[in-house]
């Protein structure tokens, strides 16, 4: 697979992210993708369980979504260093950073991910 392949459709990940666009944001996952979001969480397993969780953490937020700052390419995969940004449903700001750890399948799609953040962070910057 092309790191040009690579790159686009992780940037579609996050650019779903910040149109907060359940359905654009699944389809950058294989439908037997397992994501491990934060890592240490139960993981979750395909489109459907996928969709509630997205879902999930946008019914906290007005606005949400995360920027790439840094990709590193490697195989059929790749490392992002990214910072989120979103406004809770009571009008806080949250700022907040973290790593994926990505796998993509033939098909270009995510297989596998490992994010690597704190949603306990973001949760005080919400109620503080």
């Amino acid at each position: 697979m092309s790191p040009e392949t690579i790159s686009r459709s992780i940037k579609a990940y996050f650019a779903a992210t910040r149109a907060m666009d359940t359905e654009a944001w699944v389809a950058t996952f294989a439908p037997d993708a397992i994501s491990y979001d934060p890592v240490g969480a139960p993981p979750t397993a395909g489109h459907d369980a996928l969709r509630q969780f997205f879902e999930a953490i946008l019914g906290a937020f007005d606005k949400v979504g995360l920027t790439e700052d840094q990709m590193f390419i490697a195989g059929n995969g790749a490392a992002v260093k990214w910072t989120g940004r979103g406004k809770g449903k009571n009008g806080r700001e949250v700022k907040f950073e973290g790593i994926n750890i990505f796998e993509l399948n033939e098909d270009g799609q995510i297989q596998n991910l490992r994010a690597y953040w704190n949603p306990a962070e973001v949760m005080m910057q919400l109620q503080t």
